[in-house]
């Protein structure tokens, strides 16, 4: 794969990681940056329900999302074969899916099943006509789909996310959209530095409460694992869990964090996803999952705090793009940058194998990193 538009390391030196930024609309019609081959998590469960549809745009790509009568979920290229109309625009038909434009129809694997122009007898296979299928798996109160890189061969390489199971359903879900690639979001996101500055709050940090961290690493499924440690001293919100935490937290590509907090006999999970929608604009979901009864009752409060923190990353995003716009030189240092650093190298070799390259095989090690936020 080659390096994604946007953010691209050109050369190591002094453990810094000096990268530039291209901006050239003919380099980002050859390679959007974005992973194929892999899943994405798409919407929350409760988006979509029974007989309905959804359209949508994912990777830069039309997507439709149905929902069948029974529950199960299917998605469809959002292009109806024929006139080029999207599919999203027409309407459900029983388990399928009509065109709005002359009601060509189709079943959920994308085979025509009806052509209403046809005359009888008329020599015309209706079911060699399809439209690409993609495969999507729900789990969890979330819908999730395989993006191919070749449309012939849509047989998912990988599983999706392992994610620990605590409940059917999160119980607080929250969405933002991010003006920006996925790159930046995504190390903005797990960012382990930027704490103090841009989440400054009473309940949780100030710049005057930074403390030197040091955290053991190790590799996991297409990403890497801060392993199980007890939470920072200075993250004050920790403490309303109660009894002795500790916290393991899984970054796994395309763009999946997942952090399972243990406190005494109760379990809470924070779930985000970075998901593309087009070159610059990301969606993340930010979902929590929890076993503590009385958390539920602080949603009100929860709620807000969580779009405040995810808004400050959103802000601190959106002000980098203007900076961006002028193709600074950027860098990446140790130790702080470290898994911003494993990012690119995972994904680079995620993509490597996906061209016809090697079998995947992490690039990251065990390791302690330090830093101070």
């Amino acid at each position: 794969m080659s390096v994604p538009p946007g953010l691209g390391i050109v050369l190591t030196m002094d453990g810094i990681d000096r990268q530039f930024d291209e901006h050239s609309s003919e380099r980002a019609d050859e390679d959007d940056g974005f992973l194929r081959d892999i899943w994405y998590f798409a919407m929350p469960s409760n988006e979509l329900k029974r007989s309905t549809k959804f359209g949508k745009t994912l990777l830069g790509d039309p997507v439709l999302f149905a929902r069948r009568s029974d529950g199960s979920v299917y998605a469809l290229r959002d292009i109806c074969p024929h006139r080029g109309i999207p599919l999203s625009d027409g309407r459900m038909v029983g388990d399928e899916i009509e065109c709005c434009y002359h009601g060509w129809r189709f079943e959920g694997g994308g085979a025509c099943t009806c052509i209403p122009s046809l005359y009888e007898g008329q020599d015309f296979e209706v079911s060699r006509v399809r439209v690409l299928s993609y495969p999507v798996r729900e789990f969890l109160g979330g819908i999730w789909i395989y993006m191919p890189s070749d449309p012939r061969q849509t047989d998912p390489v990988v599983e999706p996310p392992n994610i620990p199971q605590i409940g059917s359903a999160p119980n607080m879900t929250e969405r933002m959209l991010f003006p920006s690639h996925i790159d930046h979001a995504v190390i903005g996101l797990m960012d382990p530095a930027h704490g103090p500055f841009v989440h400054k709050s009473w309940y949780w940090r100030s710049s005057k409460s930074i403390k030197q961290k040091e955290k053991a690493f190790g590799p996991s499924d297409y990403g890497f694992c801060m392993l199980r440690h007890p939470p920072s001293t200075n993250g004050k919100a920790y403490k309303l869990l109660g009894g002795e935490m500790t916290t393991e937290i899984r970054f796994q590509l395309p763009g999946v964090r997942i952090e399972h907090v243990m406190a005494g006999r109760h379990q809470m999970i924070g779930l985000t996803t970075v998901t593309p929608i087009k070159a610059q604009v990301t969606e993340i979901h930010h979902m929590v999952f929890w076993t503590m009864p009385w958390l539920s009752l602080l949603k009100p409060i929860l709620r807000p705090i969580a779009r405040q923190f995810l808004g400050q990353d959103r802000d601190a995003v959106t002000k980098q793009q203007r900076g961006l716009s002028h193709g600074p030189t950027l860098m990446l240092i140790n130790d702080s940058d470290v898994m911003a650093k494993w990012y690119f190298r995972l994904k680079k070799t995620y993509g490597a194998w996906r061209s016809g390259g090697p079998e995947f095989e992490n690039p990251v090690k065990e390791t302690t990193l330090k830093w101070r936020s």
